[in-house]
């Protein structure tokens, strides 16, 4: 692999925080944002030299114009095609700069949930500037399972079930070995269900096991192997068996997170360092939702989630980095 600072690095950021550029394979780049917290997202692209794939956008007006210089700066041709892995704006905000030369795809629930999400990202954080975010939803979408070809590149495009929410895509190349992931994955992040199902997430993990990735380009953090499915699994598996506890002694998810932040309850501790911690509260109300019968996504009330997660960040607001 290599790697190097991204053409047209977002302003203002210091060197640490700068997006880069990895070429994971032949034809294929990943675009990491650091830290990968709220709003950093990664995206990439596959290319033959004649047609280009990208996958997801970015947040913000001018972090998704640095993301088309990376990928013009990479010596590749526009995208023809951009993917989006699932609805939220920091993956998807982005795609009006690429859509008019390009076809936006999508599962069918992604296409439905921008749609019904709109400006969701000005909602939860009005306070910053996000440009002239003009929201765009995929224009092809698929059910369980769409092949693109981009000149001898496979790029196959898998719907898990719902996981990280009701309409995620992997984005799955079998020649490179190299597997897209949205965010059911985040890598040194917390993981977050709320929108989606904690257990179709552990079945959405066994999906991309068995598809034997030897690269692992996660929603949010650096590059990895498969090995950090099994960081994502011991974390869900740790929050099912939290809810299941707690439930049954009457603890409310935000009375439960805060209980096993405090170190009372065993198992936290390996989780602790994870960025946006807060996410077990959020994640606490998918679980407690499952446990009490309600269907993989059924809608939570997100101004009570969130107002939980505010809680959990000792009062602080929950902070969009982009």
């Amino acid at each position: 692999m290599t790697s190097a600072s991204a053409p047209g690095a977002v302003e203002d950021m210091p060197p640490s925080r700068e997006p880069y550029t990895e070429k994971v394979a032949e034809g294929v780049h990943a675009y990491i944002q650091p830290d990968g917290g709220w709003c950093l997202n990664n995206a990439g692209w596959i290319s033959d030299g004649h047609d280009t794939l990208l996958v997801d956008t970015a947040a913000t007006h001018r972090r998704a114009r640095a993301l088309r210089e990376a990928l013009l700066g990479s010596g590749v041709p526009a995208p023809s095609y951009v993917v989006n892995t699932h609805h939220h704006g920091d993956h998807t905000y982005g795609n009006s700069l690429f859509a008019h030369g390009a076809t936006v795809i999508g599962h069918e629930a992604c296409r439905r949930e921008t749609l019904a999400a709109g400006r969701q990202l000005h909602a939860l954080w009005p306070e910053v500037d996000f440009g002239d975010i003009d929201v765009t939803a995929p224009g092809l979408t698929y059910r369980d399972e769409l092949t693109v070809h981009i000149g001898e590149f496979e790029v196959r495009l898998l719907h898990p079930g719902v996981a990280h929410t009701t309409g995620d895509t992997v984005v799955w190349l079998p020649q490179q070995s190299v597997v897209f992931t949205g965010d059911i994955v985040f890598h040194h992040g917390t993981p977050f269900i709320p929108m989606g199902s904690l257990s179709g997430s552990l079945h959405a993990l066994d999906r991309l096991r068995a598809l034997g990735a030897r690269t692992v380009v996660p929603g949010h953090g650096p590059l990895a192997g498969p090995d950090v499915y099994d960081t994502v699994e011991r974390y869900l598996r740790y929050v099912d068996a939290l809810a299941r506890s707690a439930r049954e002694r009457g603890l409310t998810p935000l009375e439960a997170a805060r209980e096993a932040r405090s170190g009372d309850r065993a198992g936290f501790a390996e989780f602790a360092e994870l960025a946006e911690s807060e996410r077990l509260v959020a994640n606490l109300h998918r679980a407690y939702a499952e446990l009490d019968g309600r269907p993989p996504g059924d809608p939570l009330h997100i101004p009570s989630v969130w107002g939980d997660m505010e809680q959990l960040n000792d009062g602080r607001p929950v902070a969009c980095h982009a």
